[in-house]
């Protein structure tokens, strides 16, 4: 994004105009307009051995805890610094950035960058708000800086959140191959990034997208027994990582292993506190 200040010869920009310059160039280094990051190194590999092995960890609310003992993190690209980071890749750890592709906060760093006339009814969380997935050539630069993102923060894998807009009230007409398309694009755009693309939620759509996805994120899926539909991605030995907000662990985790699924208990906020179930040991750790 190029920012064009007055030349010289049209005097000083009055003081509204240079605050909202600083916003714009403080904005940037979040989501930045297509800067050039570093790539510290490749997209996340998911060895087919160790699919329902890995131990893993979903925070997005509270000081991050970097001491948990997973092998991977799913964390929030912007609310993560670059020393966060470097400490867990120091350790080995692989880092999954969630990103929001077909909804919006009012609170993220790019809001403005949604024209209104892809900007639809509210999301399902509060202060959200679905886009429309039709509009590809509008949301494709956006959703390009947003994983550039979290190539230059040193994530190797990217979970696509808010996936799923077809099936809720959006404010627009989109249909099961509308979001198909969008989500097989996003997944291209990802590898084209570098970035190991991961489904979460939009468990409908799963039979036909698992082909184009390395990896899942489930919430709930004994509760709403949904589990069955998880496995075109555990029968292609790619990993489903799944959690459980409520329920004992001791009960659905005796369901989830026989899917062959990474599961664990979280609080519904995503904060630090995790419970994983037994499982087999993860690569080079003990199970819980």
């Amino acid at each position: 994004m190029r920012i064009r200040l007055p030349s010289p010869g049209v005097g000083r920009a009055p003081g509204g105009l240079l605050r909202s310059l600083v916003a714009l160039a403080l904005l940037t280094t979040a989501y930045g307009c297509r800067a050039e990051l570093a790539r510290p190194d490749a997209p996340t590999p998911w060895p087919a051995g160790e699919a329902r092995h890995w131990r893993w960890q979903w925070q997005l609310t509270g000081p991050l805890d970097t001491t948990i003992e997973a092998d991977v993190f799913l964390l929030d690209p912007v609310r993560t610094t670059s020393t966060e980071a470097a400490v867990l890749r120091a350790r080995d750890r692989r880092l999954v950035c969630q990103v929001g592709v077909g909804a919006y906060a009012r609170t993220d760093p790019d809001a403005d960058r949604y024209p209104a006339a892809v900007r639809g009814a509210a999301g399902r969380r509060p202060g959200t708000r679905w886009v429309d997935v039709r509009r590809w050539e509008v949301l494709a630069p956006i959703l390009a800086d947003r994983l550039r993102l979290c190539r230059g923060k040193g994530f190797g894998a990217v979970a696509l959140a808010d996936a799923d807009g077809y099936a809720h009230l959006s404010g627009f007409s989109l249909e099961f191959d509308d979001q198909l398309r969008f989500n097989r694009r996003v997944a291209a755009l990802a590898r084209s990034l570098d970035l190991s693309p991961g489904l979460l939620g939009d468990v409908p759509q799963v039979a036909a997208l698992a082909p184009d996805f390395d990896f899942a994120v489930n919430e709930e899926c004994v509760r709403l027994r949904e589990c069955a539909e998880l496995l075109p991605f555990a029968d292609a030995r790619k990993p489903v990582f799944h959690v459980e907000y409520a329920g004992d662990p001791d009960e659905f985790c005796v369901t989830t292993l026989g899917y062959g699924f990474a599961s664990i208990q979280k609080r519904r906020e995503l904060d630090a506190w995790r419970d994983a179930c037994p499982d087999a040991p993860g690569p080079g750790g003990t199970g819980r």
